[in-house]
């Protein structure tokens, strides 16, 4: 059936404007869409899910997001619970949903998948309200991401300094802090770094993990890794790298509908989706069933990842 272009609103964030790249990218995706479709452009301290839902309410019924899975997942946020359909221009670094779908990567190839797409309703997670497509987590991982940005701020956006910022954040590592973990019910006092609660069974799969199995079965992978020690975490991180995590060595995975995370922190920061904020505690993840409608490619436009 595909996509109409008059359906059609491409939302992108403000730093889409001042790159070149993605500018481009955004251009020749326009031109393959044509006229019928339209760019806006929201700005810094806008409220994205008002931006969104303004451009629903004019009358789109397909949201193209443009950028990568921050972004992504901003404009999903806004759609939850609506029939609107999310799109996906992938402009990011990783793009973890984006190839989940077997979407192309080009900026022209991924138009014309959209077009010729159609639509499905999908299941997400969400923690404390918020969505997220990925994952979410807490622990040494948001403190990554901050790590992150501060190089990303003075360097610009690679896989590389990527990766160097995950090092990094390991090396100044101290100690893991203790926590009650509750999946279905079920209580666990642990001491861990990390509790990385997964949705994306690409992502999985693209680091040799486990867990894809829960994720089709509408259900979180719950990952909680083990050692408390720097060395441990390195060495998990390169394992993680070469996939070669142990499942009992490395990690502990848990399969979950319901899991409560007791930091004993007030307002712990949480990751999403290359994102992070701090949330009131305790954290809630939960499954959305059915919550969003997104636009998946036909077999002929869909690619390998």
């Amino acid at each position: 059936m595909g996509t109409e272009a008059r359906t059609i609103c491409v939302v992108a964030n403000p730093k889409s404007g001042r790159n070149a790249r993605d500018r481009a990218a955004i251009g020749q995706a326009m031109q393959v869409f044509g006229p019928a479709a339209e760019l806006r452009r929201w700005h810094r301290g806008d409220d994205l899910d008002a931006f969104v839902r303004r451009a629903v309410a004019d009358g789109f019924t397909t949201i193209v997001a443009a950028g990568g899975d921050g972004t992504v997942m901003g404009v999903a946020h806004a759609l939850l619970g609506q029939d609107a359909a999310l799109g996906v221009l992938p402009l990011g670094t990783f793009n973890y949903f984006a190839r989940g779908l077997g979407l192309p990567q080009e900026p022209e190839p991924a138009a014309r998948a959209i077009l010729g797409g159609h639509r499905r309703r999908i299941s997400v997670g969400s923690v404390n309200g918020q969505l997220f497509l990925n994952n979410a987590s807490v622990g040494i991982y948001p403190s990554i991401l901050q790590a992150r940005e501060a190089i990303y701020e003075r360097w610009g956006r690679s896989r590389a300094l990527a990766h160097w910022s995950v090092i990094r954040t390991i090396w100044r590592f101290q100690r893991a802090k203790p926590l009650d973990l509750v999946t279905d019910g079920v209580r666990q006092s642990l001491k861990t770094p990390l509790i990385f609660v997964a949705r994306s069974a690409y992502q999985l799969e693209r680091f040799g993990l486990t867990g894809a199995e829960a994720i089709s079965d509408d259900r979180f992978a719950v990952f909680v890794a083990r050692g408390g020690t720097r060395w441990h975490l390195l060495r998990t991180a390169w394992r993680l790298a070469t996939r070669r995590v142990k499942v009992g060595e490395d990690v502990d995975v848990i399969s979950a509908r319901d899991v409560v995370v007791e930091t004993g922190k007030r307002r712990p920061l949480v990751a999403f989706d290359g994102e992070k904020r701090r949330m009131a505690g305790p954290l809630d993840f939960r499954i959305e069933v059915g919550a969003l409608v997104i636009i998946v490619p036909d077999d002929a436009d869909r690619v390998d990842a």
